[in-house]
């Protein structure tokens, strides 16, 4: 048995998982930057780009099978310490605030700018309202666009509260509790816990006849009725960043088999790829040679332990190389929840402005990126940092001093 964590290991590892929410949200502007590029028909984007390609396809794919799953999990890790930190009232408070309230502020405020760039778009042949777009907004329908993760977080605030007080309420004893503990912790010392934790949405997917693997799990962005595969694949993932936290030190596990699970995950992405059709609508490519009902099957039943693998190997990843603390990494993750409120209308509007253009995918792709990235990270610094924005998403900051330590207690903002 390994020794328990000290204090300063402890604040090194929340270090890492800092800079892994903080990631996980950077890799959502890369995500949509890169979908007017997947060389897939029909579209289902709003413009797709005359010069497709099929490594920014990849790449889209690739961070579309672990990310909310990933950061998912930081927000239940995160959660649980930020209620033991505050207490109920305390966390319920900050709850609404830093999450709440964006949702609310800046949904009228972006979403307006992403139906001008979907009207600009409809102008060309590529381009223009889908299927998902078209009626908004017709209750309970309600295009809640890439602010549906914070909605979905307040969902799981609430039935966590919930839940932990019926459990408070059953288990005064605490027996349930510490069998609950020892049973999480045996599934995940052991080599399989990522093809038990894959279980329920494997399933799900399965039980899915419209389910395809470009899709992976299906994402509550149109409608205030969130869809059951959501409540699975990223409630588990926030109930397993619970119980993480419950026992910070099965952290260890996950560092120690980052580079197994890294290249099991590159395998099962690649194959979940070849799998998902995204190849075989790209022109020329040959069709599959089996029925697509069974490869629906196949794809659903190596998609689903994908995504926890590739999860716990990204996780592994920061643990192992990012765990001290950085200035360059506290400032990205300060930055990232503003920006990534603020990218989609940003994205989209560069998406159709390079969509024409006679020149390679993966180099419009950049250029988007970049053409995105330096406004939002100078209008965070402007705006944002030192200003009651800043407050109202990050939390007042630390004094300089203090900076290393903020970073580990600041970490809750999910």
């Amino acid at each position: 048995m390994p020794p328990p964590i000290a204090v300063n290991s402890a604040s090194e590892r929340l270090h890492a998982l800092d800079a892994v929410r903080a990631f996980a949200l950077l890799l959502g502007i890369v995500l949509h930057a890169a979908l007017s590029f997947v060389p897939v028909s029909p579209r289902f984007w709003f413009i797709q780009d005359t010069h497709p390609s099929l490594y920014v396809g990849f790449l889209s794919f690739s961070i579309h099978v672990f990310r909310m799953t990933t950061f998912f999990l930081m927000a239940g890790f995160f959660a649980r310490m930020s209620f033991h930190r505050r207490g109920i009232g305390g966390f319920v408070r900050d709850r609404l605030q830093r999450i709440g309230l964006p949702l609310v502020i800046f949904w009228p405020i972006v979403f307006p700018v992403m139906a001008l760039a979907v009207n600009w778009a409809s102008q060309f042949p590529n381009g223009g309202p889908t299927a998902g777009m078209r009626n908004w907004p017709v209750l309970p329908n309600f295009p809640l666009a890439h602010l549906w993760f914070l909605y979905v977080l307040l969902e799981l605030y609430a039935a966590a509260l919930l839940l932990r007080s019926l459990v408070v309420w059953l288990d005064a004893s605490g027996a349930l509790r510490t069998a609950l503990d020892r049973l999480f912790a045996g599934i995940m010392q052991g080599p399989l816990a990522p093809l038990v934790l894959a279980i329920p949405i494997g399933i799900a997917f399965s039980l899915d006849p419209r389910w395809v693997g470009a899709v992976g799990v299906r994402t509550p962005d149109q409608s205030f009725v969130t869809n059951v595969q959501a409540w699975i694949g990223f409630g588990a993932a926030f109930a397993v960043g619970w119980l993480l936290h419950r026992q910070i030190d099965l952290l260890r596990i996950l560092e120690r088999r980052w580079l197994w699970n890294l290249v099991l995950a590159l395998g099962l992405i690649l194959t979940s790829f070849v799998l998902s059709g995204v190849m075989s609508s790209a022109p020329g490519a040959p069709k599959p040679p089996v029925r697509a009902e069974t490869l629906r099957l196949v794809a659903a039943v190596l998609y689903a332990p994908a995504i926890w693998i590739s999860t716990f190997a990204f996780i592994g990843l920061a643990l192992r190389f990012m765990s001290g603390f950085s200035p360059i990494r506290r400032y990205l993750a300060d930055a990232s929840y503003w920006i990534y409120l603020i990218h989609m209308p940003i994205v989209m509007a560069l998406q159709v402005a390079v969509s024409q253009l006679a020149w390679p995918g993966p180099l419009k792709f950049t250029i988007i990126l970049v053409a995105a990235l330096v406004p939002m990270l100078a209008s965070y610094q402007l705006l944002v940092r030192f200003t009651f924005i800043g407050v109202l998403l990050n939390g007042r900051r630390a004094p300089p001093e203090t900076a290393p330590t903020a970073a580990v207690t600041g970490a809750a903002v999910p």
